[in-house]
C-alpha cells in the first residue's frame, strides 16, 4: 500500500479498545505487570541491560519511557519517512536539543548551516557553545574545498562530530545540498574514522516533498507543530532515523523527560490522517501565489525552492532531492522595515502571527521576531533583509489569499 493508506491503522487494532474505529486517549502515568518477573524483564530492556529477543516486544511500564499513543504515533511517522523508528517530543525545539545532546560533548564540533530557524540557532550559538561545543557555520553557497578549509585551518576537523543542516533554511528556502553533506562525513570518516551524525531538520518539505534519508542524512528532524500537525493547537516534535540512531536519543529523552503526552500524540495521529490531502491543497495555492508575487512591482525577490531566480546551484540541488516547492514563500518587498510592516498590518485574512504550515495562512517579520536573536551582520550575509516576508500558505481559496496580499501590498 501507499504510505497514506498503510499509515491509517498501522500500529492500532481496534479490538484491543473495545473495538474504538480511533485509538483512545491512555491517560495514565503507569502501566500494571502480570507478575514481577515480566517488571523485571521490562526493565532490563528498557535500561539496557538486555537486548530483546526477536519477536519480543518491550511492555507498557511507565509513560515517561512508553505509552500506547506515543508508540502509535512513532509507528506511524516512520511509514511516512520511511524510517526504522521514531521518536516523539513535546516539542520541535526538544527534539532538536535531545538530539545534540544525545551526540555531542564539551570539545566537539557541529558543522552547522546557516540560516536555521531562530530558536535552534540561539540554542546552538549561546547554550552549546558556552558548554564548549565548537560550532562552525557553513551557507548554501559554500563549497566543499570551503568547508574543508574551514575546519582544518581551525584545527577542528578532528572533533567533528555532527553536521547539522535544515533545508530549506528558514526563512530564505536555501537549499543545502545533501549530497555535498554526504561527501564531507564520509571524507572525515575515511581520515580518522570518527562517526559524525548527520540530522536534517525537513520540517518544510517533508516527509512528502523531500527525504533527507535517501541522501545518507542519519537522522531527520520536525518540528511536528508545523505541517505534521497543521492545526495550530499542538505544540510537538519528531525525529527519525535508524534504530541504533534513534535508540541513542530515545534514551536520553527517558531521563530528561522531553517525550510527547497522551493527549497530544493523540492529537498528532489524527491530524497525520489529513496530511497529504492538506500539503498537496497548500503546494497548489502556493504555486499560483508564487507567480503572482513574481510579477508584482513593489516586490524585489521571491525566495521558493525551484524558481530560476534562487540560482543555477540552487535549481540543480532542487531537482535533485525535492519533489516539490512546499508551502512557504520568503518575499522581499521595496523599502525596509516600514515598508514590511504596513504589507503585514495591512493584511486581513492571513494572519501576522509566526509559526507556519497551519490550514490558515500565516506571515511574519523574520528580521526582527523569529530571527531577533541572530546578529545582524550574519542576517545581513545569509539573505534576511529588514523587508523580507515570510508567508506560510494555508488552504483557503487561493483567490482570496492572492487578494489579500494585492491590497497589502497596494499601501506601499
Amino acid at each position: 500500500m501507499k504510505k497514506e493508506s498503510y499509515m491509517m491503522s498501522h500500529g492500532y487494532n481496534p479490538e484491543w479498545s473495545e473495538g474504538s474505529v480511533k485509538p483512545p486517549i491512555f491517560q495514565t502515568s503507569t502501566f500494571v505487570f502480570k507478575n514481577a518477573a515480566e517488571g523485571k524483564r521490562f526493565f532490563e530492556v528498557a535500561y539496557g541491560k538486555s537486548t530483546l529477543n526477536k519477536d519480543e516486544q518491550l511492555g507498557l511500564i511507565y509513560s515517561r519511557i512508553n505509552n500506547p499513543n506515543m508508540e502509535i504515533l512513532e509507528e506511524r511517522l516512520s511509514i511516512l519517512e520511511d524510517s526504522e523508528d521514531a521518536a516523539a517530543f513535546e516539542s520541535g525545539m526538544s527534539a532538536i536539543s535531545t538530539t545534540m545532546l544525545a551526540y555531542v560533548k564539551p570539545g566537539d564540533t557541529i558543522l552547522f548551516s546557516n540560516p536555521t530557524y531562530g530558536g535552534t540557532h540561539s540554542f546552538a550559538h549561546n547554550f552549546l557553545s558556552n558548554i564548549g561545543v565548537n560550532i562552525i557555520s557553513f551557507h548554501s553557497d559554500s563549497t566543499f574545498d570551503e568547508i574543508i578549509k574551514k575546519l582544518e585551518n581551525g584545527n577542528l576537523d578532528k572533533s567533528l562530530k555532527m553536521i547539522y543542516v535544515e533545508t530549506p533554511a528558514n526563512p530564505t528556502n536555501a537549499l543545502i545540498d545533501l549530497d555535498l553533506v554526504k561527501k564531507i562525513k564520509e571524507r572525515f570518516f575515511k581520515k580518522y574514522g570518527n562517526e559524525i551524525v548527520t540530522v536534517v531538520d525537513n520540517t518544510y518539505l517533508g516527509p512528502i516533498w523531500q527525504n533527507p534519508l535517501k541522501f545518507g542524512a542519519d537522522v531527520v528532524c520536525y518540528s511536528a507543530t508545523k505541517f505534521l500537525n497543521g492545526h495550530s493547537d499542538v505544540i510537538a516534535g519528531a525525529i527519525m532515523g535508524s534504530k541504533e540512531k534513534v535508540s541513542k536519543v530515545k534514551n536520553l529523552r527517558t531521563f530528561l523527560g522531553s517525550m510527547i503526552a497522551p493527549y497530544t500524540a493523540w492529537l498528532l495521529t489524527r491530524s497525520l490522517e489529513t496530511l497529504h490531502v492538506r500539503m498537496q491543497y497548500q503546494l497548489e495555492n502556493t504555486v499560483r501565489i508564487v507567480d503572482f508575487l513574481s510579477k508584482n512591482g513593489k516586490i524585489k525577490k521571491v525566495f521558493y525552492p525551484g524558481l530560476k531566480s534562487m540560482g543555477k546551484r540552487q535549481l540543480k540541488i532542487y531537482n535533485n532531492q525535492c519533489v516539490a516547492g512546499g508551502a512557504m514563500i520568503g518575499f522581499e518587498v521595496k523599502g525596509n522595515e516600514n515598508s514590511a510592516f504596513k504589507v503585514l498590518n495591512s493584511l486581513k485574512l492571513i494572519k501576522l502571527a509566526v509559526s507556519l504550515g497551519s490550514n490558515e495562512s500565516l506571515a511574519q517579520h523574520p528580521h526582527s521576531m523569529t530571527h531577533c536573536d541572530v546578529p545582524d551582520d550574519v542576517k545581513k550575509k545569509i539573505g534576511i533583509s529588514d523587508g523580507l516576508i515570510r508567508l506560510s500558505v494555508g488552504i483557503e481559496n487561493s483567490d482570496d489569499i492572492i487578494n489579500d496580499l494585492s491590497q497589502a501590498l497596494s499601501k506601499i
